[in-house]
């Protein structure tokens, strides 16, 4: 069996070698091939995953073998068809993009599609056609659990046998199923087909094998009460009960130059961005960043030399968040981000096939040597490490606000313990996503505590407000250094942290202002 680097790499190559091509091959009406020598012979794929990402408009593509995961995906056009298997999802955020595949497909087949159709000819996995929005989902043969669960709009056709729980969640359209089918789910109801419905539908499939019998039966969503929902539990407390200290140094002079600066990219083959403060600031626009025309000239500076991390519209400096809610336009936002990061906590739970399959056609996509980051919740710390050192992450991102109340001084220990577990002897960072605003102070106790980079939202929404804020926030760290007598926030360490309460000692492992020492349960086996 190949090497799981070797398969990222081909599949890699592939993208590459493709991308020049397609524009060329469209313009002449020719189709692309992936499995063959250019003297015809089959050489069938195996195992390659995330090929052909953003197909544009007229290309035309022919795939031999069996392919990974994420094929296909963020297409705006063009035809693609596999003569093989796919792995899971294939044609993932289609938005026009014609898909056939001529064996089995795996799981979440046609995720967040919103137009286009896909035609599978020999059954999928689970979650076939989840969170779709519109176009035509075709299978012939079986299908898994939760066909169709959380769709909004479009259409899904099967050809055989659903799994357990078909439309759980769906909210609109329509899942048309010509074999067995379980009792639905509570709002989901399982009804015939009108004859207007079965002409509708099979003229709409254009293909007499496909077509739909008139005793096949449509799943649709049931009316029921709208509920608001409460939302997730949130942190119970914040930094400011963390003091920081220097028993060995005096105070640098007021007007002595500290280093701020941090970094993201660690590992020489990766373009770094520079932080001016070990702050990535989170804002939905990239365009929130850009000064006004009339605004100070100092303004611009501040902003354009420092990267924040957007959902939408990035600068060059900027890093992309991706999860299910700007899933359809990562084929236009990503090649303008300076960097990517991928929201696990809004994205489908992968395994590692999967997740290299995600990371090769963003990779494809983005601009070279990018950095990325895996963003997930800190009561799952641990697998996030794992996976963010396993798949050569640049840094990975705790998020505090996780629903399970965790503080941000009980983190700490666990963000510790995880990256000498999970971290050591690798370049990949350990961050955290916080629920507040942080201040000079909150990042020099997480520095110190062995953070390497926060993010959190800005305080204000307004473009000017927001260079005053890093600003100050960036003197404001600089103060905390040189009343500590360090010169770089790369000298901060633990020693240097104490919990001024008994509860945050309790939580968090830190020394107890006038104790000096951790609470003794803390030295317990």
């Amino acid at each position: 069996m190949a090497d799981v680097s070797e398969v990222v790499k081909r599949s890699m190559n592939i993208n590459e070698k493709l991308g020049p091509r397609l524009k060329a091959a469209a313009e002449q009406n020719a189709i692309l091939r992936i499995g063959w020598t250019n003297a015809g012979d089959p050489v069938p794929k195996n195992g390659e995953l995330g090929l052909c990402p953003a197909l544009p408009e007229g290309a035309r593509l022919r795939a031999l073998g069996v392919l990974g995961s994420w094929v296909a995906a963020f297409g705006t056009g063009g035809s693609f068809t596999i003569q093989g298997d796919a792995g899971s999802f294939l044609g993932a955020a289609n938005q026009g993009t014609t898909i056939v595949c001529e064996r089995m497909a795996g799981h979440y087949t046609g995720y967040h599609m919103e137009t286009g159709s896909i035609t599978v000819l020999d059954g999928t996995g689970d979650d076939t056609g989840a969170c779709m929005s519109g176009g035509t989902l075709v299978v012939r043969g079986a299908s898994g659990a939760r066909i169709g669960g959380g769709m909004s709009g479009g259409l899904i056709v099967i050809h055989g046998d659903v799994g357990p729980d078909p439309g759980a969640g769906m909210t609109g359209g329509r899942i048309v199923i010509n074999g067995r089918c379980p009792s639905p789910p509570p709002g989901v109801v399982l009804r015939p087909l009108a004859k207007k419905e079965v002409t509708e539908i099979n003229k709409l499939l254009d293909d007499e094998s496909l077509h739909v019998p008139s005793d096949a039966v449509c799943l649709t969503v049931q009316e029921g009460l709208l509920v608001e929902r409460a939302g997730f539990a949130v942190s119970s407390g914040d930094l400011g009960q963390v003091g920081l200290l220097n028993e060995d140094k005096a105070p640098l002079r007021p007007y002595q130059t500290v280093d701020t600066v941090a970094l993201i990219g660690l590992d020489e083959e990766v373009q770094s961005l520079a932080l001016p403060l070990p702050m990535l600031p989170l804002v939905e626009k990239g365009t929130t960043m850009n000064a006004g025309k009339d605004s100070a000239a100092v303004i611009g500076d501040v902003l354009n030399r420092h990267p924040a991390m957007v959902s939408q519209s990035p600068r060059a400096v900027d890093v992309l968040l991706i999860g299910m809610d700007n899933l359809l336009d990562v084929a236009n936002e990503l090649p303008s981000a300076g960097g990517f990061a991928l929201d696990l906590d809004r994205l489908p739970a992968m395994n590692a096939e999967q997740l290299d399959g995600l990371l090769v056609a963003l990779r494809s996509l983005a601009k070279e040597r990018v950095p990325v980051i895996f963003v997930e919740a800190i009561s799952r710390i641990q697998a996030l490490h794992t996976k963010a050192a396993y798949h050569g992450a640049q840094l990975a991102m705790a998020r505090i606000e996780d629903g399970s109340g965790i503080s941000e001084a009980a983190s700490l220990p666990m963000t510790g313990r995880s990256k000498k577990e999970h971290l050591a002897g690798t370049t990949t960072q350990s961050g955290l996503l916080l629920g507040f605003s942080a201040s000079g102070h909150d990042l020099a106790v997480l520095m110190a505590s062995g953070v390497d980079v926060v993010s959190c939202a800005a305080p204000m929404a307004e473009t000017e407000d927001i260079a005053y804020w890093l600003k100050g926030t960036q003197d404001d760290l600089g103060d905390e250094l040189r009343r500590v007598g360090l010169s770089s926030i790369d000298l901060l360490d633990r020693k240097h942290l104490r919990a001024l309460d008994h509860e945050t000692a309790a939580v968090s492992g830190l020394r107890l202002a006038g104790y000096g020492r951790p609470l003794p349960h803390w030295f317990a086996r």
